[in-house]
């Protein structure tokens, strides 16, 4: 899943509107931003294995840091409890909380079973609606536009640059996700992780793109 969870952090807007789309895609996107680093230092693990399932050539090994439902859950009390002390917003912390914790949701239905519950000898889970190419892209594409459409309706450009950036900003996350189902499997495991690190700067730009952007009082 990739553009599904962007989809909610555009969708999350009119529940928090004083929150930063770049607020609301870090935290949608928290476990995956986490995950590069965790492979990186050697505490998760995947390999490349082109045609594993369907849209991706990754076999998800072992990541119950960033990716059992146990860690996602204290990642997401975690991501609240800063964002509530640093903003004292309870309902804008809810709504980040459970960002946190629709990426373990969606994941979910689209991994092989390959998603923990729990570090150590859990179970794990997974729909695997990634084997369903293009029940995947529809699902993908139709959660995408949704949020997107509810974004729009929240907010509305202060300059020609909150129109363009955010024509920018999704313009750029459909080619990646194309290029994830398109593009050659990464070479190995470290190339992928510093890849993973670039997601960084969808952070930012969705900060950059919040900036023109001016969020109104009623959807």
């Amino acid at each position: 899943m990739f553009l599904g969870h962007f989809a909610l952090a555009f969708a999350a807007k009119p529940l928090a509107r004083r929150v930063s789309l770049g607020t609301l895609f870090l935290a949608a996107q928290f476990i995956d931003l986490l995950w590069p680093s965790f492979l990186l230092l050697g505490l998760e693990r995947v390999r490349i294995e082109p045609g594993a399932i369907g849209l991706t050539p990754l076999a998800f090994e072992h990541y119950p840091w960033s990716h059992s439902l146990l860690a996602v859950l204290g990642w997401a009390i975690g991501f609240a409890a800063v964002h509530f002390a640093l903003r004292r917003s309870g309902r804008n912390a809810i709504v980040l909380g459970a960002l946190v914790l629709s990426h373990w949701l969606l994941d979910l239905v689209v991994h092989r079973p390959d998603l923990p519950l729990y570090p150590g000898e859990s179970p794990l889970f997974g729909f695997g609606l990634w084997a369903l190419p293009s029940w995947t892209f529809a699902l993908e594409t139709a959660l995408f536009l949704l949020g997107l459409a509810l974004y729009l309706r929240m907010t509305r450009p202060r300059d020609r640059a909150g129109r363009w950036l955010l024509a920018a900003l999704v313009g750029f996350l459909f080619a990646i996700h194309l290029s994830n189902q398109l593009g050659a499997p990464p070479p190995n495991v470290t190339a992928l992780a510093w890849v993973g690190q670039a997601q960084w700067l969808l952070v930012a730009l969705a900060y950059w793109v919040d900036r023109h952007r001016l969020a109104l009082r009623a959807a």
